[in-house]
């Protein structure tokens, strides 16, 4: 049906399973419904023993889902590594399993495929089943019933054999099976081809586990049974009746079974023998019988001697003490002791591992068994999500005294910081906002501005307001008020009136100088000097006195049939195009980038002006 990748949700920063629906699959648009149907059924589902889907979506022809990832192995790759299992820990397995299908039946979902390989075994011990990819809506079971049977062949109800159809009781059927799997490492049912065992399914009782496994006890028999029987009404209503089942077996089931070689009617026995009473009081009411028949039955050593042999003086007949009462009482005394000193012990029990679940059903677990939970203040982690137990005290697994305390620490997931609103500080004052944040300094950058003083913050990146892990880092725009323009070599009108459009006091001062006339030779500021708005600029401009033609002719010796070109209006153009044409009209040509609009704002010579071929123009952009 699909490929299941690892894969890295950037946004959310976690680890997903990506579940891409095979292309072949997905030309199918009834096939692709299905798979949505999946998406929408599994998501409804919040059970901390199924598989969470996150996302659903497409992309071109890919579909796909977003899913939790469970890090661990599945119970068909337990089975085949341990073979069968003792029968509490199989019920251990079970009852989660059977947990998550209730969740699902009373949300109106049949699974459809309960096997071993969707019952997933974290590292830290937490049960999942995953893949609702055939659950429908009970409502909607009808539609299916197209003589197509959806499911594995070993775990089929009669009914999904003879006509296609499945409810909740269909997959109590499959936990059935699954349930004997476990106990005995193999299926009830075995054939040369899947139609041999879909017959055995319809026509054949699932046999006893212990038929195969004789120390499997008679209530893993009987769940079995109750759950595998053929017709669908004599099975438990749903997987939270098979659950309640499942927990009382679980509870009758003793604790320790019996070690090899070991009587058989010792098999399953507590761990510490307690002595019975009637026990006890057998042996007190044949104790008066043996007591009174010993005085009444001589010694066999003592014989009657003739009066001539028996000593002058009488030997005196002492105390003679009932060794069997002495025994007898003894052992009593030892054995009251010692059963009063068991009963007397206090009971343990085993934390099982909660790092990792859901911290209600931790505190729920922890509190069924006898002990007292602690809930202690949250902490972060970009590990375990938020509302799952980040760790206990003490640690599991330990033997806890019943009515001992557990601390549960419940995780608030991956720690974000808020970008401070650092607007309009200086840069020292926002590096302690920022740093007081737990944030640092990343780059700092300075922009033209003339809305924000120089040396303010303009903005940062990532934005205010936006939420970044802790120790992250944040880069600062400074404004730097007004950039000094580059007007050397303008005409001195167009730099005036520039300079005043930007904000400055101009003051033009005259020189005499070899430059072309009333053309700027320097200026102050120095180009690109940071200053703020208002500042006075100065601009110095050879004296406009003489003409350009004086200039020219005494500095150059033109001749009077030396060739000349117009220089052609290309103020408004863009910067490219005019100067390829001031090029092909033999011009050279230099570029002063006055900001970044890629528009040619003034030109020196100016425009419809004679020039002869080489001589070089200036544009502004």
């Amino acid at each position: 049906m699909a490929t299941v990748y690892l894969a890295l949700d950037i946004r959310l920063d976690r680890t997903v399973a990506l579940k891409v629906m095979h292309r072949s699959l997905a030309e199918d648009p009834a096939f692709v419904r299905r798979f949505i149907g999946e998406a929408k059924s599994v998501a409804s589902l919040s059970h901390p023993n199924v598989v969470h889907v996150f996302d659903q979506g497409t992309d071109t022809d890919v579909v796909y889902l977003s899913m939790e990832y469970v890090p661990g192995k599945t119970l068909r790759d337990v089975l085949r590594e341990r073979g069968r299992l003792p029968a509490r820990e199989a019920l251990e397995i079970m009852i989660p399993v059977l947990a998550a299908l209730g969740a699902a039946h009373q949300a109106g979902l049949v699974h459809r495929d309960v096997k071993p390989e969707n019952v997933l075994l974290t590292d830290d011990g937490r049960v999942k089943v995953v893949d609702f990819g055939l659950a429908r809506a009970i409502e909607a079971t009808n539609q299916t019933r197209t003589g197509v049977m959806i499911g594995t062949i070993g775990y089929m109800s009669p009914e999904q054999v003879t006509t296609g159809g499945a409810d909740v009781r269909s997959d109590v059927y499959a936990a059935g099976i699954m349930l004997f799997e476990l106990v005995t490492g193999q299926q009830p049912y075995d054939g040369e081809t899947p139609m041999s065992v879909a017959y055995r399914h319809v026509h054949d009782t699932v046999p006893a586990p212990s038929s195969l496994v004789p120390e499997v006890p008679p209530l893993i028999d009987t769940l079995v049974a109750h759950a595998t029987a053929r017709e669908p009404q004599d099975r438990p209503a749903d997987a939270t009746a098979m659950l309640v089942a499942a927990v009382d077996a679980h509870r009758m089931l003793p604790r320790l079974t019996n070690p090899p070689g070991a009587h058989p009617s010792m098999a399953h026995s507590q761990p510490h023998a307690r002595l019975q009473p009637g026990a006890h009081s057998g042996a007190q009411q044949g104790a008066p019988s043996g007591a009174q028949s010993a005085p009444l039955a001589a010694p066999a050593h003592t014989l009657i001697q003739p009066r001539a042999e028996v000593p002058a003086e009488p030997r005196r007949r002492g105390f003679r003490p009932n060794w069997f009462l002495v025994t007898l009482s003894a052992v009593m005394v030892v054995a009251i002791g010692l059963t009063g000193w068991y009963f007397s012990q206090p009971e343990y029990v085993t934390m099982p591992k909660l790092v990792g679940t859901n911290f209600e059903s931790a505190e729920r677990r922890i509190k069924g068994m006898g002990l007292v939970v602690k809930r202690a203040p949250g902490v972060h982690s970009e590990k375990i999500g938020e509302g799952l137990v980040h760790s206990t005290d003490p640690e599991a697994p330990v033997e806890l005294e019943k009515g001992a305390t557990v601390t549960l620490v419940p995780s608030l997931g991956p720690k974000r910081v808020v970008i401070p609103n650092v607007e309009g500080l200086s840069e020292a004052e926002a590096r302690t906002a920022i740093a007081n944040a737990g944030l640092e300094v990343g780059s700092v950058k300075r922009l033209p501005n003339l809305q924000i003083e120089r040396g303010k913050v303009i903005r940062t990146s990532p934005p205010v307001g936006e939420k970044v892990k802790e120790a992250a880092e944040v880069d600062v725009f400074l404004s730097a008020g007004l950039l000094m323009p580059n007007v050397v070599s303008m005409p001195k009108d167009d730099a005036a009136r520039y300079l005043a459009e930007q904000g400055f006091q101009v003051a033009v001062q005259e020189v005499d100088d070899d430059a072309e006339p009333c053309t700027v030779i320097a200026q102050t500021p120095k180009a690109k000097s940071e200053v703020d708005k208002g500042a006075q600029a100065t601009i110095t401009v050879a004296r406009c006195q003489a003409t350009f033609w004086d200039w020219y002719r005494g500095d150059n010796e033109a001749r009077d049939d030396q060739e000349f070109r117009l220089v052609p209006a290309v103020m408004g153009k863009n910067v490219n195009d005019a100067k390829s044409e001031l090029e092909q009209q033999g011009f050279k040509v230099k570029v002063v980038r006055l900001g970044h609009s890629g528009v040619v704002r003034f030109q020196r010579p100016a425009p419809n002006s004679e020039r002869p071929p080489g001589s070089t123009v200036f544009l502004w952009e």
